[in-house]
This record gives structure tokens, C-alpha cells and sequence, in this order.
């Protein structure tokens, strides 16, 4: 079984960690979404997608790195079909992970697990 951890991870920090850990205990493999990619240099978005998915990178242990992968998910402005254009990033996934109840609401509107 795959799952989907979503995020925008400005920064990542331990909370973001915790949730790996946490998704990589109920799946084989973790597909890591970095949301809102290119978005960058804001108050809300301060860090690049490059530095995020070095973040990340940087916090997992090699045996770790062997079940995840990182994508990077630009943000389209339209939330209703934003969740389709995940889809068309990232392999498919069983169930999605987020902290983000709006996040969680989109997918549940689709049917996805969430957790």
C-alpha cells in the first residue's frame, strides 16, 4: 500500500517529521507533495521547493529514503480541481496524510482514505 503526505513544509520541521513517520507506519512506500512549489519569497511561502525537498531529504536516514519520494505540486488556483492535478504528479496512492483539514475535505469530497 502507498500513501500521499502533503504539505507545503515552510519549514519542515519535527511536527513534519512525526508525520513521515507516522505515514511510512501504515504504508510501504510514501509519495511527499510539496505544496504550493512555486510559490517562494513570501511571507506565507518563504522557502523554494528546492530548499524544502532539501529540508526533508536532510531529516530522513537512507533506510528511510529508500520508501519515500519527493514531487514537487504547484498550486493551480482552482481548489476543486487541484486534487486531480496531484493525481497527474504523483503515482497513485491509497491513502493521503495531511494536517490540513481543508486538505482532508477535498479528498474526503473525492472518496479518498485520509488519515
Amino acid at each position: 500500500m502507498d500513501g500521499l503526505l502533503i504539505g507545503r513544509f515552510q519549514p519542515f520541521h519535527k511536527g513534519h517529521l512525526e508525520a513521515v513517520k507516522i505515514g511510512l507506519s501504515k504504508v510501504d512506500k510514501l509519495w511527499i507533495g510539496i505544496g504550493s512549489s512555486n510559490k517562494n519569497n513570501e511571507k506565507r511561502n518563504p522557502f523554494t521547493a528546492d530548499e524544502r525537498k532539501e529540508m526533508i531529504l536532510s531529516s530522513l536516514d537512507p533506510k528511510t529514503l529508500e520508501r519515500v519520494k519527493i514531487f514537487f505540486v504547484p498550486d493551480t488556483g482552482d481548489h476543486e480541481k487541484w486534487t486531480y492535478h496531484v493525481d497527474s504528479i504523483v503515482p497513485p496512492y491509497d491513502v493521503v496524510f495531511s494536517n490540513d483539514e481543508f486538505t482532508l475535505t477535498l479528498y474526503k469530497k473525492r472518496g479518498k482514505s485520509v488519515f
